[in-house]
């Protein structure tokens, strides 16, 4: 990547990351964000979701510099030697999910997840889910408080914290996780290709409704809800060639 692209910086509301921001833009050439070849985010990877977000359509690569909490998707914040950077970063390519809801209203929306889609109980009774993958019936009834579809790069977020499986980039797999499933009670998941469509049919939505959530959209009063990998959308990311996405998703299964 040549040190000559046209960069732009764009930044959190938090004060750490509009410090950054101030200091940044009077230390290297910077171009408006609708013109940028490469775009710089500083925030945390809340912010690096909303900047992925805001370019999905032009596919713009994103290097983040952490200036927030985790910045698991984040490189390290440092000021110097930024273009060298960029020149020698090595690019993480990925697709989002694409979600398919339908409220009870049968109003459809559709909304793009890098993380995951998750289905969540709106009432204080356990969610019934039937699932069906790829046109098959897999599972008749899912008495939960919810259930999520997650990428990998998704799956060190929620997905894991629901006790979901961590997967490594390159092996085209979704996985399939339970959020605190009753029924059945050993239930654990299930590991899917890239390609597989996952459909949720909500049982008894009146008495038992469920939101959807892909990332920052929300569907309230669901019944129906289709989850795919969308190819025609590409997101790059760059990382430092010493802090790759795909060695921290492995490092994340050793940890204690």
């Amino acid at each position: 990547m040549s040190p000559t692209k046209k960069l732009s910086l764009v930044a959190d509301s938090t004060e750490i990351a509009q410090q950054a921001l101030t200091f940044l833009s009077t230390k290297y050439p910077l171009v408006p964000e609708e013109e940028a070849e490469i775009i710089v985010a500083l925030g945390g990877d809340g912010f690096m979701l909303e900047t992925l977000h805001k370019h999905m359509k032009t596919n713009t690569p994103v290097f983040g510099m952490n200036c927030g909490t985790v910045g698991f998707l984040m490189n390290t914040y440092n000021p110097d030697n930024l273009l060298e950077r960029l020149q020698d970063a090595d690019t993480v390519e990925l697709h989002p999910l694409e979600m398919t809801a339908t409220n009870m209203n049968n109003i459809e929306v559709k909304a793009s997840a890098i993380n995951e889609v998750s289905l969540l109980r709106e009432s204080r009774q356990a969610a019934k889910i039937r699932v069906f993958v790829d046109g098959t019936l897999r599972m008749d009834e899912l008495i939960c408080d919810g259930v999520l579809v997650s990428t990998a790069a998704g799956s060190t977020a929620y997905n894991l914290s629901a006790h979901g499986p961590i997967i490594p980039l390159g092996t085209e797999l979704l996985a399939l996780t339970p959020i605190s499933s009753f029924r059945p009670r050993r239930w654990r998941g299930a590991l899917l290709p890239h390609s597989a469509s996952v459909t949720f049919e909500i049982l008894f939505p009146d008495k038992r409704p469920v939101s959807a959530v892909a990332d920052f959209t929300e569907v309230r009063d669901v019944k129906w809800v289709k989850v795919k990998e969308d190819k025609s959308i590409s997101l790059r990311l760059l990382f430092d060639k010493d802090q790759s996405l795909k060695e921290r998703i492995i490092q994340e299964q050793f940890q204690v």
